[in-house]
């Protein structure tokens, strides 16, 4: 589907759409890429090695780690992401997993196929405890949105902040070995980089208290698979919530689909009627800027994988969707 609302650049300026095949050859006489399909891997095969490029790169995700591919780092190209469009609905997407696990809806709904009356105690997820990884907008939504159902959330970050204007501390990432024992939920909602890649693996599994539940709504590879698959056959875990998976679609053939407690969804708890016209209007809003030379928002740092932005001395992460 091609980008709505192009219209607006009628008269300022030349637009011509790319597919895979005819990429390389627009690259080096455009000024501005507009990547819309951002689960696509063309902009890495298409990218010029030398000579003409585009000045500026924007991604309709939140998530970046499809650009930052060393030709494009290593280039002086300008790269902007869709920072901010996704936070509230992740957000929201999050908070009804967590409330859909605890209430045990899945089984309430298997019932009612079954005609089934059947009584149950469920738990809450006020007075539970969350740990979330990714402190850029989309995890700081998400830490407002579960501490609003009365949850205590541990958010965690890059580094330590000591002094955040709204949520007092932020653990650094070196310290989630020591939180994981403690929290009932685990939310992943960081950006992909290589430190952050595999970090949910055997080990941070079986640190997790015994009947907790895993998130995922950043990026497959964040997870070590097998050893996820592993912690919720062994019962260590009671379930997981995932959103992102290392091959999408996810195969037919994962033992993901019907492991005991598993919620899947297809890579779309940040898509809500209306995503792409957001998408859009933020993309158009950057071009304004761009043609009066001033700024851009939602600059990536291409050294840290995500998008900048100055919040209390410290670097914005951006989840991404």
């Amino acid at each position: 589907m091609r980008p709505p609302r192009l219209d607006r650049l009628a008269g300022r300026a030349t637009v011509r759409h790319a597919d895979d095949g005819t990429l390389a050859g627009l690259l080096p006489s455009a000024d501005v890429l507009l990547v819309w399909d951002f689960t696509s891997d063309a902009v890495r095969r298409a990218w010029p090695g030398s000579g003409p490029r585009p000045g500026w790169v924007h991604t309709a995700s939140a998530g970046v780690d499809r650009l930052l591919f060393p030709e494009l780092v290593h280039s002086p190209t300008l790269v902007t992401n869709a920072r901010g469009v996704f936070d509230i609905p992740i957000a929201e997407y999050v908070a009804g997993l967590l409330i859909a696990m605890a209430r045990e809806f899945p089984a309430t709904w298997e019932l009612q196929r079954q005609r089934v009356w059947r009584h149950r105690e469920t738990r809450t997820v006020a007075g539970s405890r969350a740990v979330v990884v990714g402190s850029g907008g989309i995890g700081r939504e998400i830490t407002r949105t579960l501490r609003a159902l009365r949850a205590t959330v541990d958010l965690v970050g890059r580094r330590e902040r000591t002094a955040d204007p709204e949520f007092g501390r932020i653990h650094p990432a070196r310290a989630l070995p020591e939180l994981l024992p403690a929290a009932d939920w685990v939310v992943c909602a960081a950006p992909l980089t290589p430190a952050t890649r595999g970090m949910f693996d055997a080990a941070a599994f079986a640190r997790m208290k015994e009947g907790a539940r895993f998130v995922n709504v950043g990026r497959g590879a964040h997870v070590v698979e097998p050893d996820l698959v592993a912690a919720l056959r062994s019962g260590r875990l009671a379930g997981a919530a995932l959103d992102v998976f290392a091959e999408e679609p996810l195969p037919s053939a994962s033992p993901l689909w019907e492991l005991p407690g598993v919620l899947v969804s297809p890579h779309m708890s940040g898509d809500t009627h209306g995503w792409e016209q957001a998408l859009a209007t933020q993309f158009l809003d950057n071009f304004d800027r761009w043609v009066a030379g001033e700024p851009l928002h939602q600059v990536v740092d291409k050294q840290l994988g995500h998008a900048a932005d100055v919040v209390t001395e410290d670097v914005t992460e951006d989840l991404p969707a």
